[in-house]
């Protein structure tokens, strides 16, 4: 039947990632289940032993917590691994395979001293396995943010998409893919703390708005501030830094001279405020019998 022959290690993709991939689909292979979706049920199983697999650099997740390893590895020990790894052959090395999806099951199966473990086989490219990598992690388990924003910004990068392609693709908002990957402009060490779980992203969106973000995450970590809090902080040191730049306005130098003369001719402290098209003249004084005088010396 037309359009059902493939070649092995061909699959089909969703709606999503045939779009970043530039494969059309049909409705009907849109599906929920990210096996089907990514057309992975079309790939033969196979058993490959567990040493001549490694971890590929498509992953987007950086940080695995050691529990939930623990106790995936558990359930393989007494389960075995329901789903199968997708993984690729090195261009490099042939007979050594690295993994696109399912990282997490390869490294407990180590945990559970798995020898071998199922898997299947495609035929990605590079870039393809990292855009199914990233798909794979954000349907399947919840990445954290900076993850998340990483693999977004990869890519838009690597794929030169727009922010609506890539919105279209993974059926996230574009205002969500946009104010997620803001967050890589704040300085590493906030990063880190938000790899961690230390803040939480309400509280780096407040920050990215901070004048000095590092000292601010430290007095929120320390002081344990809610979001809400947070965003009163960054108010407060805003208008702090607005009214500090205005003070640390340099003088013109003609206004400068003027203030000098006044002064001179007056006796009095003088300032000139002056933004282009007017200003003001403030002249000083510390008693009524100071304010007499300048009265005096206005009307001569």
């Amino acid at each position: 039947m037309k359009g059902k022959k493939r070649d092995q290690g061909k699959i089909r993709l969703g709606r999503g990632l045939a779009a970043l991939l530039g494969e059309s689909v049909k409705d009907e292979d849109n599906q929920k289940d990210i096996g089907s979706d990514l057309g992975i049920s079309d790939l033969k199983m196979q058993i490959l032993p567990i040493d001549i697999i490694e971890p590929g650099p498509f992953q987007p997740r950086q940080i695995m917590q050691p529990e939930a390893l623990q106790e995936l590895a558990d359930s393989i020990r007494q389960h075995g691994i329901l789903q199968p790894l997708l993984v690729k052959e090195k261009d490099t090395q042939k007979g050594q395979y690295q993994i696109v999806a399912g990282e997490r099951r390869w490294r407990a199966a180590q945990l559970a001293m798995i020898d071998e473990v199922p898997v299947r086989i495609c035929s990605f490219t590079d870039k393809d396995a990292m855009a199914v990598a990233l798909v794979e992690n954000l349907q399947r388990t919840d990445l954290n943010i900076i993850e998340e924003a990483e693999g977004f910004s990869r890519l838009l990068n690597e794929f030169n998409l727009t922010q609506d392609e890539l919105s279209s693709a993974l059926g996230k908002s574009r205002s969500h893919i946009a104010n997620i990957i803001r967050l890589l402009q704040l300085p590493d060490e906030i990063i880190n703390y938000l790899k961690n779980g230390i803040l939480t992203p309400g509280h780096a969106r407040a920050l990215l708005m901070h004048p000095d973000p590092v000292s601010a995450a430290k007095e929120i970590i320390q002081d344990d501030l809610t979001v809400r809090q947070t965003e009163a902080l960054v108010k407060n040191a805003k208008a702090v830094n607005k009214n500090l730049h205005l003070k640390k306005k340099p003088i013109d130098p003609e206004i400068e001279s003027l203030e000098k003369d006044l002064r001179g001719r007056l006796g009095f402290n003088v300032k000139i405020q002056f933004d282009g098209k007017g200003g003001s003249l403030k002249i000083f004084y510390k008693s009524l019998e100071q304010f007499d005088e300048i009265l005096t010396l206005l009307k001569n």
